[in-house]
């Protein structure tokens, strides 16, 4: 532990703390000035950095670990989402219908209502949700619903109408307008870049709505115990709420910001790379989505769905454009973060990365798979070689229950091999939320107990809190500023209510989160 002459600026003293620092693995108590850690051990060491303006907090036991870092999160959409339909416990129909019905007597005709978060794997019926099955109940508003994974939404008439959708419109490239077999209509569902036709007429948030949704998605990161995040955006407004919320003091976490592909251009025409910003707010990766969700049997599989034989799944680009993008952002400097959940995506992805790499050779860049659902040993091989990331969400092995279903028994131990991604690759930890709930201690008991499935593939509390912490920062090239308890880093952790390691893993996500401290600030956070 290093000396300091004046006395610290806060203290935690009589705790149990999980450093996660290979050096020194536990310690009692930890010492800070201004936003950094400055001392690290001994109840009696961090004592002499007491002064008299230094606030003291006696942990009397309890556990800290370092502020979580959720890898993959849509955070701006998360905020937005809080207004807006939840469908994620409806287990019928009907219930959809009721919700809908509920929202339309609040709103004026001809006004947008949209939900999110319906599967159709939990309906009754065990279908999607159509067309008529809105009308019935909102005949004047058009109304938008999201699937849980966010790859298929149903929409109602008025929207197909709105957005000039019919029986002549022709698919959209790495998109699927379902249409009824015998009458040619579109029923209302559409696949992924299918679904840009509506969303593309409904009105987009203003800035001062985008700044509000993230102040509501700090909040609520917070009092989960996340003290960073990668967030995935959609457009250029997302990253100008940001600034402002930052500017305004109304961000509360950490942002590596995730740009999509679609804004390289700006990126490369004004010199930004990745890593250009500050400790709370800066450029990371480049985002592209390569297919769809495993859900909706959009992501991209070598071979035919086992419970859809006819279907292999969507690419969302050719594979000269997708070659073209990558080389682009790998000379640019910046880090790709490829979405590709199947194993035909994650191919294609690795080939392309492998193709950038030989052209103009890089040190370390990084790049990342986020997903990498269904992958074989062979490509977790490559991987390694080439120091891909996978950027994981352990909620998915026990949210997608019908996964075997989707793929077969000959693919079943190519689903979320935890363990073995753990142990070849850098893996980090996300939530996708709101496709999963925000929570990464419910993320700790999915990875640590996966529903009984492939119990060969199961990962240790410490092996999963390694992902939160200290893997999350290497995603964002962070490691020497956060993802341990570290004299010299931020001072990012939280203060839990139970040692996760000593609780049965069916106990984990009951766990508490009592305090968070954020750059050396002392949060109580919000209580559901």
């Amino acid at each position: 532990m290093s000396t300091v002459k004046m006395g610290c600026d806060l203290a935690l003293l009589n705790g149990n703390i999980v450093t996660m620092d290979r050096k020194r693995k536990r310690a009692e108590a930890v010492a800070v000035a201004g936003e950094r850690i400055i001392g690290v051990g001994k109840n009696s060491g961090i004592k002499r950095l007491i002064g008299k303006n230094t606030k003291v907090i006696n942990l009397r036991g309890r556990t800290i670990v370092p502020g979580m870092i959720d890898s993959h999160i849509h955070f701006v959409d998360y905020g937005l989402s809080l207004k807006r339909i939840d469908l994620r416990n409806v287990r019928s129909i009907v219930e959809v219908q009721k919700k809908v019905a509920s929202e339309v007597k609040v709103t004026p005709a001809g006004k947008w209502i949209v939900g999110r978060s319906w599967d159709q794997e939990r309906l009754r019926e065990k279908r999607y949700p159509n067309r008529y099955d809105l009308d019935k109940v909102s005949p004047e508003n058009p109304v938008v619903l999201s699937r849980v994974c966010g790859h298929i939404c149903v929409v109602n008439s008025q929207a197909l109408q709105l957005a000039n959708i019919t029986k002549q419109t022709t698919d959209p490239q790495g998109g699927q307008i379902d249409k009824d077999p015998e009458t040619g209509e579109p029923t209302g569902i559409l696949r992924d870049e299918a679904m840009s036709l509506v969303w593309r007429c409904v009105p987009e948030p203003t800035k001062s709505e985008l700044v509000a949704a993230i102040e509501a998605a700090s909040r609520k990161a917070l009092s989960a115990g996340l003290t960073s995040v990668h967030a995935l955006l959609r457009n250029s407004m997302c990253i100008e709420a940001l600034q402002e919320a930052r500017a305004t003091g109304k961000l509360g976490v950490r942002v590596y910001m995730g740009i999509p592909v679609e804004l390289l251009d700006d990126l490369i025409h004004l010199g930004l790379k990745t890593g250009f910003g500050d400790n709370w707010l800066k450029i990371g990766c480049v985002k592209m989505l390569l297919d769809g969700s495993l859900g909706g049997r959009t992501a991209a599989l070598k071979e035919p769905y086992a419970d859809d034989p006819g279907n292999k799944g969507l690419l969302l680009y050719r594979e000269d454009e997708l070659r073209q993008l990558i080389d682009k952002a790998h000379d640019s400097h910046c880090q790709l973060a490829i979405h590709a959940i199947g194993d035909h995506a994650i191919d294609l992805a690795l080939d392309a990365i492998e193709e950038a790499q030989n052209k103009t050779p890089r040190e370390n860049p990084r790049h990342r798979i986020e997903h990498a659902s269904i992958i074989n040993q062979q490509q977790i091989d490559k991987m390694t070689r080439l120091g891909v990331i996978a950027s994981v969400q352990p909620a998915f092995v026990t949210s997608d229950f019908w996964a075997i279903d989707r793929v077969g028994k000959p693919r079943e131990s190519w689903i979320y091999p935890f363990k073995t991604l753990f142990k070849k690759v850098v893996a980090s930890a996300g939530s996708d939320c709101p496709v999963e709930h925000l929570d990464p201690l419910e993320g700790i008991w999915a990875a640590t107990t996966r529903g009984g499935f492939l119990p060969a593939e199961l990962l240790s509390v410490d092996q999963v809190l390694h992902m939160y912490t200290v893997n999350g920062a290497y995603a964002s090239f962070e490691e020497n500023e956060k993802g341990s308890i570290s004299e010299g880093k931020l001072a990012d952790m939280i203060v839990l209510s139970r040692d996760p390691f000593e609780v049965p893993s069916n106990e984990l996500k009951s766990i508490k989160v009592e305090t968070v401290i954020v750059g050396g600030k002392v949060i109580k956070p919000d209580r559901p």
